[in-house]
């Protein structure tokens, strides 16, 4: 049966606040400020990211900006191939979307079939200006043309890799580690 063993820290608590400092700052200047701009966490970890880059902005601009949870358990492509009931948790964007600038945000973009849901979910709500993309990691291998706006790290991985964030408030410990899949003996 495979097992996932850690094989290297890419992140510690220090470097992710670093990460999302820097995504804040390219936010505020790409968007030339956030008027009309919504962040968006793809439930789970993207949302407490998604939480922590508002409060970068915050203290940046002086503006707080509204942060939605977006849940795309319904949009995935392998719901079927689940063998699970699957859980669906609300979606909650505290404000219409229509006319606004999305930023969504993710802790790890892969081969983009999450970002390929959550878009399917963003615009059946509403009709955004623009969405954009940030993730605290880009590990590569993508499946689908998408690609991030704002990345905090991009690493090469191989395929019997796996990128694991750990995020405070829902994990013991702040970090991101590349894990590798390997058989148990």
């Amino acid at each position: 049966m495979p097992v996932l063993v850690d094989k290297m820290v890419l992140m510690d608590a220090e470097g992710i606040r670093r990460a999302l400092t820097r995504i804040a700052h390219e936010i505020v200047e790409r968007n030339k400020g956030v008027g009309k701009v919504l962040l968006v966490g793809i439930r789970t970890r993207g949302v407490p990211i998604a939480e922590r880059i508002a409060d970068e902005i915050a203290r940046i601009e002086g503006e707080k900006l509204p942060v939605g949870i977006l849940d795309i358990t319904l949009y995935r492509d392998d719901l079927s191939t689940l063998s699970y009931q699957p859980i669906v948790h609300p979606t909650d964007l505290p404000v219409d979307i229509t006319g606004k600038t999305i930023i969504l945000v993710d802790d790890v973009l892969y081969t983009g079939r999450t970002i390929r849901a959550a878009l399917d979910a963003l615009i059946d709500m509403g009709r955004p200006k623009k969405i954009q993309l940030a993730v605290l990691v880009d590990r590569g291998h993508r499946e689908l043309p998408i690609r991030a706006d704002f990345v905090g790290k991009n690493v090469p991985t191989a395929s019997r890799e796996a990128v694991s964030v750990q995020i405070g408030g829902i994990d013991a410990e702040e970090k991101v580690v590349i894990r590798e899949i390997q058989e148990e003996k």
